[in-house]
């Protein structure tokens, strides 16, 4: 649809009060870009009124306040629920104008209070120190994303709008963020979102052409290419250009009342009839199959300048709808006299005598622009963390395994979770709030009885052969980390649970996003008026240690790394060694608030050793000396080597390696530790989970020699060490970047990890020369020289490493 044929829907009363609300929007982004004072413009604007550091963008905002204030008159006019999204980066000043001119900014704050005094202190604190940043950050109300690092607008709306039948996300995309490989993949939100269930996703890319210092990609496209690209993705997009006001006004408003109206239409033909018509609706032939048309939900793309009502030149050269615009258009204010003079003429021209009163109120006919109460976007409950329903979690009796002798049973360990995961489902069938979201893996990852309750969901066409596929499926599959992690993050921020199960290395993917969502939670937990919300919960499979038929691209744990790098306050590392801690470690991540949950567990069968109460009991310590893995007598002798653990394949290989060393060499006294909970090894100081002096004392002793089996790289492990007791005496095998296709005890061979590289070192550390120490070293090096012939031989692990199960060590 042009813009002349959307035209005459507003009238000229009405537009010319949008207008001036906008102008109160824009001159308000200004002010805080750049005054310390005279905000109002109450006296001529002198180099003292001009922060020292000019710190901020422009150049989106006035894009972002035009949307804004056409959302306003959308919601006024339907009471539609929305929530608005700012993809651009640095938007804050213009969210924030729009947030303080709707009144909800001052009633979160009152010290910004909605008069001259609060306006001052509007200006003084943005990019200021104790102030407010230049992102739409957590401290902004009705915001559930930052714009910080871009290319996560859209896959947060599409997210917020799961199970969320009647709320709208408006999601201002910019065209820089377009160019993001994650922005790219989220235009196929359409064929995910199913409108008899869940609320809809109105993008708004907005195009003005530029970047920070160069020409963006689309903004470049002709109107029909942009529009090639969202069509194919399912979307129905409208074109909105121009650079006159009233005429961009005028389109802008049918456009935004049209795409409404097609959205309710979608909605009440899907949810009306259960199956669709005219490509709106969703239909299936029962388990397991689906025949499914994904809805053409409407989206606008808004040409407008970059920088647009600000200088149109400045030193000879053009600024409005250039690249120029982008960050601050006027600098060295104080010192250059013909700068300040066009600062004051550009914020001027915005009248503010006529849209402030005497007392820097904004003037009755504007104020009564703004939606009222809970209808306002900053004042949306979806996006401030309104408390969520909590999940209610099956009894874990349920799934739990009887491992009966420790290590003498095997099963494949995230088995059981998915049961669970699948009785979740069940549970939150008539209030939906929980959903799994994987990269395209959830039987390899062993997840599958998820399917026995609900199908992926795909809102495309079936082709007979589908296995559980349907638009009503909740399992969200789709071959990008970004998109499921995204997706999760929109739809936890609002109030639901989930997990999101990936490849251990492949996790790496979206590593960046797992450190924007810890920051931002960071931030949240310190504003009162914030709701916790539930955590996000990673779980990594198909680890390092077994891949089988793939190889070295698969075999990576960095995400340890980038977690561990991250805040105490927000982030947690579990490492179940079995099916039953793996469950207590999924319980607990549920039901938890505001944090980063990572769970690092492997998906082929593995031994089982705890019962559930035993599991339970050391979920809850973290860490736990497995005595019965040991041959100490009790006393108050300190053990001769401790053998410690983290990680199901490093616990088998320590397991053996004790067992070596009882069965070989008797005399020795040998502890095992296992630690479940990475985070109780640092100080207590370092994170809240960390063992005091005391109970690390009595695991690992203050002297003892301590061989470490670790599951990630061994640089991490010494750096949850620093701090603890004379740290040099724990010698750390873990991953070391060595991988191929391989056998499974291959793996630990060619990363020094295996038993017989444990045992060697313990022989090593040991405090004095036991008998059968010497055979024991020959022993593990002929066993490791035998490996080698084997599997190039045999292309399998020798019978004995295949078939070993734990057994007391003396017969």
């Amino acid at each position: 649809m042009s813009m002349a044929e959307s035209a005459g829907t507003i009238s000229d009363d009405e537009l010319d009060l949008l207008h001036r609300y906008w102008s109160a929007a824009n001159y308000l982004t200004v002010a805080q870009i750049y005054l310390q004072d005279n905000v109002l413009l109450r006296e001529p604007l002198r180099p003292a009124h001009i922060k020292p550091r000019l710190l901020g963008h422009w150049g989106t905002g006035p894009g972002l306040s035009l949307i804004y204030a056409h959302l306003n008159r959308l919601i006024r006019n339907t009471s539609a629920e929305v929530l608005f999204i700012a993809g651009p980066g640095h938007g804050g000043p213009s969210v924030v104008a729009n947030v303080y001119l709707e009144g909800t900014y001052s009633e979160i704050y009152p010290d910004i209070s909605r008069d001259a005094t609060g306006l001052r202190r509007l200006a003084r604190q943005f990019s200021t120190p104790g102030g407010v940043g230049s992102h739409v950050g957590p401290a902004t109300p009705g915001s559930i994303h930052e714009g910080g690092e871009l290319g996560y607008s859209l896959m947060h709306a599409t997210g917020a709008v799961m199970d969320n039948p009647d709320l709208i996300a408006a999601c201002v995309v910019g065209d820089g963020e377009a160019e993001t490989g994650p922005l790219a993949a989220s235009w196929t939100a359409p064929f995910f979102l199913n409108p008899a269930r869940d609320g809809a996703v109105l993008p708004i890319l907005h195009l003005n052409g530029a970047k920070i210092s160069g020409p963006t990609v689309l903004g470049r496209r002709t109107d029909a290419d942009v529009e090639a690209l969202l069509r194919a993705n399912g979307w129905d997009p409208v074109t909105v250009s121009g650079d006159q006001p009233e005429r961009v006004h005028r389109a802008l408003a049918a456009t935004l009342d049209n795409a409404y109206a097609t959205i309710r239409d979608i909605q009440q033909d899907a949810r009306g009839t259960g199956t669709g018509t005219g490509g709106t609706g969703t239909g299936t032939d029962g388990p397991g199959s689906s025949r499914t048309t994904a809805a053409r939900w409407p989206a606008i793309i808004l040409r407008t300048p970059k920088g647009w009502t600000g200088p149109e030149a400045v030193d000879g050269k053009p600024v409005e709808g250039t690249f120029r615009a982008h960050q601050v258009p006027l600098s060295g204010v104080r010192d250059n006299a013909e700068h300040l003079a066009l600062l004051e003429q550009w914020m001027r021209s915005y009248q503010p005598e006529t849209l402030f009163d005497d007392g820097g109120r904004l003037v009755p006919e504007l104020s009564a622009l703004a939606p009222a109460g809970r209808l306002r976007m900053g004042a949306a409950p979806r996006a401030n963390g309104q408390p969520s329903v909590p999940l209610e979690i099956p009894d874990l009796a349920r799934y739990a395994v009887e491992p009966g002798q420790p290590g003498s049973s095997s099963i494949e360990t995230t088995k059981p979770l998915g049961e669970l995961f699948r009785d979740l489902y069940t549970g939150t069938a008539d209030n939906p709030r929980f959903r799994l979201f994987c990269p395209d893996e959830t039987n390899s990852n062993r997840l599958g009885a998820v399917f026995e309750a609900t199908d992926r969901c795909l809102m495309l066409p079936g082709n007979g052969d589908d296995g559980h596929v349907s638009g009503e499926g909740r399992v969200m599959e789709v071959l990008s980390e970004h998109l499921c992690q995204g997706w999760l993050e929109g739809y936890l921020l609002t109030g639901r649970h989930g997990f999101f199960a990936s490849y251990e290395a492949f996790a790496m993917v979206s590593a960046s996003m797992t450190v924007q969502h810890a920051k931002w939670l960071q931030h949240a937990r310190d504003l009162e008026w914030r709701s916790p919300v539930p955590s996000l919960n990673i779980l990594l499979t198909s680890t390092c240690w077994r891949n089988d038929h793939n190889g070295f691209s698969h075999q990576g744990p960095g995400l340890i790394d980038t977690v561990l790098s991250l805040s105490g306050e927000v982030t947690r590392i579990y490492l179940p060694p079995d099916t039953n801690t793996l469950l207590a470690a999924a319980e607990h991540a549920l039901l938890s608030k505001d944090y980063v949950n990572l769970v690092v567990v492997d998906k082929q069968s593995h031994p089982q050793y705890l019962t559930l109460a035993e599991a339970r009991a050391h979920a809850e310590a973290g860490a736990s000396r497995w005595e019965w893995a040991g041959n100490e007598d009790g006393g108050s002798t300190e053990p001769d080597v401790i053998l410690a653990c983290a990680g199901d394949i490093p616990t088998e290989e320590t397991l053996a390696a004790a067992w070596l060393l009882q069965r070989h060499v008797p005399g020795a006294t040998v502890r095992v530790v296992n630690v479940m909970d990475a985070m109780v090894l640092p100080p207590r100081d370092v994170h809240p989970h960390g063992l005091d002096d005391g109970t690390f004392t009595s695991l690992f002793t203050d002297t003892c020699e301590v061989v470490v089996a670790w599951h990630g790289y061994a640089r991490s492990f010494h750096q949850l060490l620093h701090g603890r007791p004379n740290p040099e005496r724990f010698h750390v095998r873990g991953y070391s970047q060595q991988g191929t296709t391989t056998t499974p005890f291959d793996m630990v061979v060619v990363n020094r990890m295996s038993r017989y590289h444990l045992a060697l070192e313990a022989l090593r550390r040991l405090p004095r020369q036991f008998d059968g120490a010497a055979a024991l070293a020959e022993h593990c090096n002929q066993q490791l020289d035998a490996h080698a012939g084997y599997i190039r031989e045999h292309f399998e692990d020798l019978p004995g490493i295949r078939e070993w199960v734990w057994s007391p060590p003396h017969p």
